[in-house]
């Protein structure tokens, strides 16, 4: 029993003496814990006041301003889309004049995408890779439109590679077959035949409802010619 005892009393005392150290450390270093508590508060307080006071009204701002150029773009206007009309701003204002706004990075998108449609294909590429989203539709389209660029460069290692993101990235009806189909083309075109069966195949049994996946069967059919000859 007084082993027991000695021994509690021991374990208290080992208690009270970190209590005591930790307290003696504390209040040696007191000076610099309060300082570095200071800096994060600091650090905090300027950031929530950057955010609310500066970047969500340029957010505000910057969207109304690339309303038009938006309208533009759905009109296929693509030169006032990415230039403006000299009345309104274009989409390479909005990415200049409001910087680490989501207007901007979404105006990078819109701008790749605008390039592409008119046949600079390069530039198309460094506005896209420009473009940070994980949106479940945009970053395929996206992935895809390098995939595009990179193809009508000759560039067709780059190009499958960017239409096998897309389709990796997001799993759905409306972006994931288009992007299969695509690379599956680009397969098949460098005669890499059963890589091109393997996802043809997958469209059919995967994506049976889509436009792909009713029009895939000529593919699978093509591709097994080749295959037997």
């Amino acid at each position: 029993m007084a082993k027991n005892k000695d021994k509690r009393e021991d374990s208290f005392s080992e208690v009270e003496s970190t209590l005591t150290r930790t307290e003696q450390l504390i209040e040696d270093n007191q000076k610099m814990l309060t300082t570095v508590i200071g800096v994060i508060v600091l650090i905090v307080v300027a950031y929530l006041g950057f955010t609310r006071m500066y970047i969500q009204p340029r957010e505000v701002d910057a969207q109304e301003q690339m309303f038009m150029a938006e309208q533009y773009f759905e009109k296929d206007s693509f030169n006032l889309a990415i230039n403006g009309d000299g009345n309104y701003l274009g989409f390479l204002d909005i990415i200049e004049d409001y910087g680490m706004t989501n207007a901007a990075n979404l105006a990078n998108y819109y701008t790749g995408i605008s390039y592409l449609k008119l046949g600079e294909f390069e530039t198309a590429i460094e506005y896209l890779n420009d473009f940070d989203t994980d949106d479940l539709l945009l970053l395929p389209v996206a992935e895809g439109a390098k995939g595009d660029a990179y193809q009508e460069l000759g560039e067709t290692e780059k190009a499958l590679a960017a239409y096998k993101k897309a389709y990796a990235e997001s799993a759905n009806e409306f972006t994931t077959p288009i992007y299969m189909m695509k690379a599956a083309n680009l397969m098949e075109s460098e005669g890499k035949l059963n890589e091109a069966m393997a996802l043809y195949k997958r469209i059919k049994e995967e994506y049976p409802a889509t436009n792909e996946g009713r029009n895939v069967e000529k593919y699978i059919a093509r591709v097994e010619i080749k295959q037997n000859k």
